[in-house]
């Protein structure tokens, strides 16, 4: 398994929209595959936020994560996030998602982020406690319960 951006391999951006689509296309009012797959052109970088990692397997994305601003809009003062964490189905149990949470820290860090944050629905923090993130909040953002959770990150 090697890690990619999206902008490194943008052939596979209708993939990732239509996983983020058919896993969160529910939550956002009026929805459509295309305007998931537009949105995905912002992170089509790979020195600057926002951004997409791939986890690639013979050379097929296998998961993707984003390093992004400002995920959440009750929270205006909570810059950097993570986010977009999806792994397929076929490739789950082994690690993904892990591998790629670590991987965005990394980058955050080397661009000098300090303090990350994310939301999840899983409300005991599942793999995100497991990887040392702290749950900061419960709230219900956009009809869904959801923990806010945050890690701080080293100095790079």
């Amino acid at each position: 398994m090697e890690f990619c951006f999206l902008a490194e391999r943008p052939e596979f951006k209708p993939l990732v929209a239509t996983w983020y689509f058919e896993q969160w296309g529910a939550l956002v009012p009026d929805a459509a595959l295309s305007s998931f797959e537009d949105k995905l052109t912002e992170y089509l970088q790979t020195d600057a936020i926002p951004l997409i990692v791939l986890l690639m397997q013979d050379n097929v994305p296998i998961g993707a994560a984003q390093l992004r601003y400002h995920e959440m809009t009750i929270y205006p003062d909570k810059t950097h996030w993570l986010g977009g964490v999806y792994v397929a189905p076929h490739a789950r149990g082994n690690k993904v998602a892990s591998a790629l949470v670590q991987k965005i820290e990394q980058l955050a860090a080397s661009f000098g982020v300090r303090e990350l944050h994310l939301q999840t629905e899983q409300q005991d923090g599942g793999l995100y406690k497991r990887l040392g993130w702290q749950a900061q909040e419960r709230v219900n953002y956009r009809g869904v319960n959801v923990v806010v959770m945050c890690k701080r990150l080293p100095h790079s």
